[in-house]
């Protein structure tokens, strides 16, 4: 019944009668009031997103063993969620998206939730820290519990509790402390998004360097998860396909299946400090990367164009110096980029894709660039960085012989103004040189 524009209440007296339903989809409509109580305890999926459900969550859900996906993504849902909702052993697929739920995620829970494979609680009121309650989903794929409250540190069991992880998306949240380094150890990671947050520090150290499936290019077209049954003694498999919000090329976009094409990270709008690991070269699979609004210095890593498969590169409000390197104008598919807002110096490189990406404003506040799109460099500017640098430390050299002459000079002269003994020996010694060479003059003449 998804996608027909129907309205009002959806018939309690209808549903409760239905005692073998499979699966119920009124997903895509504009019903309103509340989601009705399900009899049936064969259910396997229950869709209900995109409609108007008031009301808390409807504790009926908690009876039906058998119920492998829920959806009541972009409802109108509130209060707290139930401990029996981790009593569904076979449960898949939960989303829960887009409501008012609050509240601290429950970590009870009499099943071992070793089937949940995708876990959507974005965009909600939750609050605590990261829910223990994930440490039980060994099998877990996607977890996306961006948009709400939630603070404290990442645990750093992430890495060894959930080794299928392939989408982690934590954005705006208040998550603080340093990133984990256990991260590294999610090998079939392609999607990281930490964006706004209050992460500190530098990006550690080898985060990058494991992130195998970054590494090379996604041949997986679509995410899809199969749901197996028997009805009426016959095989039945239904299936479900993954969808996740993505921040890319500066706007938002719902991937739905094809998510599993996209590889990135976006470690947006934190307190990161530091340098840009240059390891970050290795993950020749980036389709997008998002380090702006930071506190990142240093320089551009030289290796950049190494990125072969970068649509999207964001570095803006961020310290960085230096000039642009040159590989940048090697990235055959980059279509968005804003380098803005930084200290970088010298002429923006030329030719390849980088000619087509001639808005000015995404390297404004650079006082340092020179170049297309921007002004001209005049001959005194074309110079590189590197080459300034260098003329710099002769002018610094002949400074410094300078200025150890003048110092040198001084210290003689100090020595003889202030030391008497000194001044003695010293007029002594010219005394002494001069009537050597009278003495040698008279001889010279008799």
């Amino acid at each position: 019944m998804s996608f027909n524009g129907l309205t009002g209440l959806v018939p309690p007296a209808t549903i409760s009668s239905l005692k073998d339903l499979y699966s119920l989809d009124f997903s895509n409509n504009k019903f309103t009031g509340t989601i009705p109580s399900i009899a049936s305890k064969k259910l396997l999926s229950a869709a209900f997103a995109n409609n108007s459900f008031l009301g808390s969550f409807p504790r009926t859900f908690c009876q039906i063993a058998s119920l492998a996906l829920l959806d009541l993504s972009s409802n109108q849902l509130s209060g707290e969620l139930p401990n029996c909702l981790w009593d569904l052993e076979d449960l898949l697929f939960l989303d829960l998206s887009g409501n008012g739920f609050s509240g601290k995620v429950p970590s009870a829970g009499s099943a071992n939730l070793s089937s949940l494979e995708s876990l959507h609680l974005a965009n909600n009121r939750l609050t605590g820290g990261f829910p223990t309650i994930l440490k039980k989903c060994k099998q877990l794929i996607v977890l996306d519990i961006g948009g709400n409250h939630f603070s404290s540190q990442i645990p750093s069991w992430i890495g060894s509790s959930l080794p299928f992880l392939r989408i982690l998306r934590l954005r705006s949240n208040s998550f603080s402390g340093s990133i984990p380094l256990q991260l590294s150890q999610l090998s079939h990671l392609q999607l990281l998004d930490l964006a706004a947050n209050q992460f500190p520090g530098p990006i550690p150290q080898g985060l990058l360097a494991n992130l195998t499936s970054m590494m090379k290019p996604q041949t997986e077209f679509n995410m899809t998860s199969l749901i197996h049954q028997q009805i009426l003694h016959l095989d039945a498999q239904m299936n479900f396909v993954e969808r996740i919000d993505v921040n890319w090329k500066m706007r938002s976009y719902t991937f739905l299946g094809t998510i599993a094409l996209m590889i990135g990270i976006d470690l947006s709008g934190n307190s990161l400090s530091g340098e840009i690991p240059t390891e970050l070269a290795n993950l020749q699979g980036l389709r997008f990367l998002n380090l702006s609004r930071n506190h990142l210095s240093g320089h551009i890593p030289e290796n950049i164009g190494d990125l072969k498969l970068l649509e999207s590169l964001d570095c803006s409000w961020n310290e960085l110096s230096g000039a642009i390197p040159s590989s940048i104008s090697k990235l055959p598919s980059l279509s968005s980029l804003n380098l803005s807002n930084n200290n970088l110096s010298g002429e923006i490189p030329t030719g390849n894709q980088l000619q087509t990406l001639d808005d000015p404003s995404i390297y404004n506040n650079n006082s340092g660039l020179c170049g297309y799109p921007l002004v001209a460099c005049s001959k005194g500017s074309s110079a590189t960085v590197e080459t300034r640098d260098t003329e710099l430390e002769t002018v610094y050299f002949y400074y410094s012989i300078i200025a150890g002459l003048v110092l040198g000079f001084w210290l003689w002269l100090g020595s003889l103004v202030f030391f008497k003994t000194w001044r003695t020996y010293v007029f002594c010694c010219v005394d002494r040189l001069l009537q050597d060479k009278v003495m040698k003059r008279r001889r010279a003449f008799r």
